[in-house]
């Protein structure tokens, strides 16, 4: 597949490069799955400015029947971004939301081979991406009941919301139960060891549904992403530093800066 021509002739971006599948589907149709994968990288990405000077020329969604979701670090001189997935038969809201989660990860450039997850701040990404998956599935939903990918299925639709406010409840339970929701800066402070664990710990889930809210109020914001993890030392910094690096590369690449100024002061780092 060759990516949509472009009128200037520019390169491809994470929402035009072609995409292929890999991996065992079992008895599910390819071409349904692609479909489902490419519905989800548009309800993820139209709209978003594309800032990052380091968007791949090509995706790769692999589909493992073990495992769990990740992003394949192939050092193989390729510009390929490689996602991994794992669901069962034909289940599109698993696929969207790991696939949306994932491509977060690209979109924050975390695809190449010296993107190795690291503490003290990925736990910081992890909860960036999965809100950017929730934000993601919203709008897919909405766009599967008006215009289905399949004939008929318009009520799937409804199932996908379901999908996502079932994950958004037990985030905001988490939430609740942290104290996150009364004053974010004592929840950091209170629970920083537990928190910097590099993946999506239940602290990342928690926190995930506060940055949905900031994508939800301004959209803008998730355009910041893309100037994220492109300085030495990635997520392996301390916070401070890493949201000053973050805030100097939004600068760089005129992106937006209402992301990371905003989560500064709601965790009051200085």
């Amino acid at each position: 597949m060759s990516p949509p021509p472009s009128p200037t002739g520019s390169s491809p971006t994470l929402l035009t490069a072609p995409v292929e599948l890999a991996g065992d589907w079992g008895r599910m149709l390819e071409g349904a799955a692609l479909q489902v994968v490419e519905r989800m990288r548009h309800a993820c990405l139209d709209g978003v400015r594309l800032v990052s000077d380091r968007q791949p020329t090509r995706l790769r969604v692999d589909e493992h029947t073990s495992g769990t979701p990740a992003i394949w670090l192939h050092p193989d001189g390729s510009s390929m971004a490689w996602i991994i997935v794992d669901i069962g038969e034909r289940d599109w809201s698993k696929l969207a939301y790991q696939f949306g989660h994932e491509l977060g990860h690209v979109l924050c450039n975390s695809w190449q081979p010296d993107a190795k997850p690291a503490p003290p701040c990925q736990w910081l990404e992890e909860a960036m991406v999965e809100a950017h998956s929730l934000r993601g599935l919203g709008r897919l939903a909405k766009s599967w009941k008006e215009a289905p990918p399949f004939a008929g299925d318009n009520a799937f639709g409804d199932a996908i919301a379901r999908y996502r406010q079932d994950i958004i409840d037990r985030y905001a339970a988490l939430a609740e139960g942290q104290g996150l929701t009364r004053d974010a800066a004592a929840w950091f402070a209170n629970h920083r060891g537990e928190i910097e664990m590099p993946a999506l710990n239940p602290f990342a889930q928690a926190m995930s549904r506060t940055i949905l809210a900031e994508y939800e109020a301004a959209p803008d914001c998730v355009e910041a992403l893309g100037a994220l993890n492109r300085w030495p030392g990635r997520t392996g910094v301390p916070i401070a530093e890493y949201l000053k690096l973050w805030e100097a590369s939004c600068a760089e690449l005129q992106a937006s800066l209402r992301l990371p100024v905003r989560l500064r002061e709601l965790l009051r780092i200085t």
